[in-house]
């Protein structure tokens, strides 16, 4: 098996434990690390592609920069918003914080 081939698998599998832990968690914290972790997921494979075939390696690096401020972005964002939810509600748990407006 190839380097490439056990790098991707890597990637699939942390993709596949992050839409695990969307679907099984049951706080927005806890659902804002598996999203994490499938965007570290992506950044793997991006990395392993370029630096294992013939193409640029710098752009596979730029490429996984990229996922990695758009990860940065979106935690600074929901958990602005998780905050927000607790104050208001008084939890984090997904299943009592299920109406719009009072």
């Amino acid at each position: 098996m190839s380097p490439l081939t056990l790098y991707q698998l890597v990637a699939l599998l942390l993709l596949c434990l992050g839409l695990f832990g969307i679907a099984q968690r049951r706080s927005l914290v806890g659902m804002l690390i598996a999203v994490e972790l499938m965007l570290n997921g992506a950044g793997l494979s991006i990395v392993a592609a370029a630096q294992l075939t013939e193409t640029d390696a710098v752009l596979g690096q730029l490429g996984t920069l990229l996922v990695m401020g758009l990860a940065a972005a979106e935690a600074t964002l929901v958990l602005s918003i998780i905050v927000v939810v607790a104050k208001r509600f008084g939890t984090t748990k997904t299943r009592e914080v299920s109406t719009l407006k009072d």
